[in-house]
């Protein structure tokens, strides 16, 4: 059975819950994780989302920053959350989800931008992050004997060069530097991971998922960024089936920053 996973930093749910619907209506994934929901648990707009399908959900929030959130077509359990660094932020969530005879631990993970000067004595917004990246070492694709597992998020860091417009121009900028860029992978690498992304497309092929507001002519400039991920466990390499990073959403009314992208597995 075909079984999609979506990911999108939505920069705000209640604000763009219309493109949000709209999404889900036009594509329908199995699950969608949200990063950056920007607001508490009991103001997330749930039943907007259950009315089209989305019953099962699993949200994670804070009032006007960070926040994560799990919906699913399929039954779940076990939720849990993580505060990698410790600074008592929502940025992680996983569930074990049930897909047919398949059990599935997720991982929802938004990591920490970073700010702007890639100086952790002097920022540390940029500390936070690498501790962040850190910390996720500790996250293993085989924790769960006889389970699979996915982990999606905005991982605010574009690893290979082919991740973004201009290697060399954005070797000092954050987001793109060494310390990052061998932190994440170190990370994937330590627990085991996949880039299903890389597998399906190719180490050498432009992909971005995110594209400034600050540009007047976002398509014209494209200088995008890889940001957004999906890992998996080794088990799930034979099964992908289709990637898809929908560009387009970047010109939707009041988008987001980021756009979704959905990985498709045979299972």
């Amino acid at each position: 059975m075909p079984f999609t996973v979506a990911t999108w930093n939505i920069n705000s749910v209640r604000l763009r819950l219309p493109i949000v619907e709209s999404f889900l209506s036009d594509h329908a994934p199995d699950v969608l994780c949200l990063q950056e929901t920007k607001c508490p648990n009991e103001l997330f707009p749930g039943e907007s989302l259950r009315a089209l399908g989305y019953v099962h959900q699993a949200v994670h929030g804070q009032k006007g920053y960070h926040g994560v959130a799990i919906l699913s077509r399929h039954p779940f359990e076990d939720e849990e959350t993580r505060d990698f660094g410790e600074v008592g932020h929502a940025r992680h969530q996983s569930v074990r989800l049930h897909v047919g005879e398949r059990r599935i631990r997720l991982h929802n993970v938004y990591v920490p931008a970073g700010g702007d000067e890639p100086d952790r004595a002097i920022n540390p917004k940029f500390a936070h992050k690498l501790d962040f990246i850190e910390a996720m070492r500790g996250v293993s694709a085989t924790a769960e004997p006889g389970a699979s597992a996915i982990l999606v998020g905005d991982l605010n860091i574009a690893p290979l060069e082919s991740d973004v417009w201009s290697h060399k121009q954005l070797l000092k900028i954050v987001s793109h530097t060494p310390i990052e860029t061998e932190g994440l992978v170190r990370a994937m690498t330590d627990g085991g991971w996949v880039d299903l992304m890389r597998s399906q497309l190719g180490a050498h092929e432009k992909l971005y998922t995110w594209w400034s507001y600050r540009s007047k002519d976002w398509r014209a400039a494209d200088k995008g960024r890889r940001l957004d991920h999906v890992w998996g466990s080794p088990d799930l390499v034979p099964h992908l089936s289709g990637l898809q990073v929908l560009k387009d959403a970047r010109d939707w009314e009041r988008p987001s920053d980021h756009v979704p992208v959905l990985v498709t597995l045979d299972l």
